[in-house]
């Protein structure tokens, strides 16, 4: 289970490792073109029921931390969802992974992994 730490909120938000990756992916995209926006999710089992949302800003520090070691495969069409739930005035929503049984994984270049 990955972590998201963002400013000194605590505790961290829990975000399964390969939903990370991808998130991280989006969020450090459109942080570094200095856009401000909002990041929803849904709680998981096990946590209060309900939803929260955090508003993420280029100043405001973000440190993500792994469980697993290895970087996972990324699938490109589940960061271009995520990606597209930016251009509504909701921000980002962490939604599920887009499985397409006619396409793999997109593996992770060389230093552009999580």
């Amino acid at each position: 289970m990955g972590r998201l730490f963002s400013g000194a909120a605590q505790p961290p938000i829990l975000i399964e490792d390969r939903a990370l990756a991808h998130l991280k992916i989006v969020l450090t995209t459109r942080l570094r073109r200095n856009e401000s926006f909002t990041l929803s999710w849904i709680h998981k089992d096990g946590e209060a029921p309900g939803r929260s949302t955090i508003w993420l800003h280029p100043s405001i520090p973000l440190r993500f931390v792994f469980d697993e070691t290895q970087s996972p495969s990324l699938n490109r069409r589940w960061i271009e969802a995520l990606s597209q739930t930016l251009s509504s005035t909701g921000g980002v929503c962490l939604t599920e992974e887009i499985i397409d049984p006619t396409e793999g994984d997109e593996p992770t270049a060389a230093g552009t992994g999580p």
